[in-house]
């Protein structure tokens, strides 16, 4: 079985959620297969914790490989 990965997500929408969420930030999407199969992503939000978000709030970033790992080293 492939391991899951952490993938880069941008939130687009963050109505109800300005306090937890940035529009136009990058997020680490956590994998969580229950959750994706209710319509929901599992993000590290502003609190430095995931939660839950509804998954039309983001849409997922197709970045070069040397890109992704910069940016998740870092968080």
């Amino acid at each position: 079985m492939a391991r899951a990965t952490k993938r880069l997500v941008i939130c687009v929408d963050n109505e109800g959620y300005e306090a937890s969420l940035e529009k136009r930030k990058v997020y680490v999407q956590v994998p969580d297969l229950s959750a994706e199969k209710r319509g929901h992503v599992r993000v590290v939000d502003e609190s430095g914790e995931s939660y839950l978000y509804p998954k039309e709030m983001f849409l997922a970033l197709d970045l070069p490989d040397s890109v992704k790992r910069a940016i998740l080293q870092g968080a």
